[in-house]
């Protein structure tokens, strides 16, 4: 199963690249999150990988929205050219590419000390959340209300009409 969620996350995150279109791309980046989300599914990491599928989904849904709401194509479904400077991108991520690489292959990793925690999600929810759980409480609240008043303001009679 990993091998199939890994070619799927792959496969879709190039097809973001290649498509056409702005829905297309959304459609083809929520596929290959939503397969890393399975990934960490997967090797029990049950917070994060349902964390990655719940926030990956809400996102696009409101990029969606948005893309409905402002593009001048129809939600974004019209041929457009995604890419502007192809020649200077491909050098410019070349570059990158190799010197993330070289600081991967080059870098003076350091040796692990103690013992990984019986059971990593509980540890890495309260390292991520133990403090600040009110925090995350409101800005979730505060999120919310905003994809609430984004799909209130893209209906068609707008905010003051009957």
């Amino acid at each position: 199963m990993f091998w199939i969620l890994a070619v799927v996350a792959v496969a879709s995150g190039i097809a973001v690249f290649v498509v056409d279109s702005m829905a297309r791309a959304t459609f083809a980046l929520l596929a290959s999150l939503l397969a890393v989300g399975g990934t960490f599914l997967l090797i029990d990491l049950h917070y994060l990988g349902l964390l990655i599928v719940l926030m990956m989904i809400m996102e696009m849904l409101v990029m969606v929205v948005f893309m409905i709401m402002y593009m001048m194509n129809p939600a974004g479904l019209m041929p457009m050219k995604m890419v502007h400077n192809r020649g200077g991108a491909v050098i410019i991520s070349a570059v990158v590419f190799a010197l993330l690489a070289a600081g991967v292959f080059l870098t003076d990793w350091p040796a692990r000390k103690g013992v990984p925690p019986r059971d990593p999600t509980r540890a890495l929810g309260l390292s991520i959340m133990g403090p600040k759980m009110l925090v995350m409480m409101v800005i979730g609240v505060a999120i919310l209300a905003t994809m609430i008043a984004t799909v209130v303001l893209a209906t068609r009679r707008g905010r003051y009409d009957a």
